[in-house]
């Protein structure tokens, strides 16, 4: 049996490449971001990419793909930032066009209704209450025939190596579809998987400096003020631990303690935090290397969200970030889509 996936908002292939692993085929793929599309194309050569907008893009470009396909899954991780609880600056409701994506999502399921319906996004999602885009879109799977699982999971639980908190929804046409069980934590007697287990073995190089056979193992520059800083955090620590005469002055107001783990070391032994797109900046989250003076590289990102060293991101530096933080993690996506396989076996044949 074939699994034929057509990943919409595909960024660089997190997604695709979880379920490649799992034995899925990743058939069709879409996004607008131009670097994205240089990644996803480069580490899928055999895709149909359709560099383009969801919001303008013509369906009936792959009505004969899905047609000739024996069980087709649709994957809808649209770009979350309206609903991140990093979000400082908040889009206005009634323009900023994100928060209608899953609505184009929701017209690709009314035309084509594939066996199954994939979607990872930002627990805000859930949160928004009335007839928010989530509960407008769960409303019509259930009309179309879907039967939906949708809940927060933590991606730790799930071998990725970071503190990842996401919503999945999960929909078959195939009867009732749960989520798969937890792979780690106690319950399982796997222990979680840790910074030092994914990104211990890269050879060290300084900031700003890229690795001369590792492909995207590249470190930001930092200013000398921020290098002084950084070789005066100890290991698993942060700001809180400068003197004085290095302190940002926002950070030294009466009253305010802001993000104490800006600028701070991951820890080595534990799951990263949740990766951002901003994960290769020292100033924008614990990021900071575990022992060395710079912020982690893209490769070292991309190892904690999971992704194969022989996976090679393009653009600038801070483009590769921003793909990388967008990402599914590929292991939580091997997880779900093992278990959309076996699923589709039992029930789908």
């Amino acid at each position: 049996m074939s699994v034929q996936v057509f990943d919409f908002f595909s960024g660089c292939g997190g997604t695709s490449r979880g379920f490649q692993e799992a034995g899925l085929h990743p058939a069709f793929a879409l996004d607008f971001d131009k670097d994205a599309a240089k990644t996803f194309k480069a580490n899928f050569p055999e895709t149909k990419f359709e560099e383009s907008d969801i919001t303008t893009f013509d369906p009936s470009s792959i009505a004969d793909l899905v047609k000739s396909s024996d069980i087709t899954l649709f994957c809808g991780c649209a770009p979350c930032q309206p609903y991140t609880q990093q979000t400082t600056i908040k889009p206005d409701k009634s323009t900023d066009v994100r928060r209608t994506l899953l609505g184009n999502f929701q017209e690709m399921i009314e035309k084509f209704l594939p066996n199954y319906v994939f979607v990872e996004n930002v627990p805000g999602l859930q949160k928004v209450t009335g007839n928010s885009t989530l509960n407008r879109f769960e409303r019509k799977l259930k009309y179309l025939g879907y039967t939906l699982n949708t809940s927060i999971v933590q991606s730790q639980y799930y071998g990725v190596p970071q503190k990842r908190k996401r919503l999945v929804l999960l929909a078959s046409r195939h009867g009732e579809i749960l989520f798969p069980s937890k792979t780690h934590g106690t319950s399982t007697g796997q222990q979680f998987n840790t910074v030092r287990s994914s990104i211990e073995n890269y050879p060290p190089i300084d900031a700003g400096e890229t690795h001369a056979a590792i492909p995207n193992h590249r470190a930001a520059k930092l200013s000398d003020l921020n290098l002084r800083r950084l070789k005066a955090t100890p290991q698993e620590g942060s700001r809180v631990n400068w003197p004085p005469e290095l302190q940002l002055k926002c950070h030294t107001k009466s009253g305010y303690m802001g993000h104490t783990d800006v600028y701070g070391r991951l820890k080595w032994d534990e799951p990263a935090i949740s990766l951002t797109t901003k994960c290769t900046s020292l100033s924008n989250g614990r990021f900071g290397h575990p022992v060395q003076n710079r912020a982690i590289s893209a490769r070292e990102a991309a190892a904690l969200q999971t992704f194969p060293d022989d996976f090679e991101f393009f653009g600038s530096l801070q483009s590769q970030a921003r793909q990388i933080g967008n990402a599914v993690p590929v292991l939580l996506a091997k997880v779900f889509g093992n278990h959309i396989l076996n699923h589709a076996i039992k029930y789908a044949g």
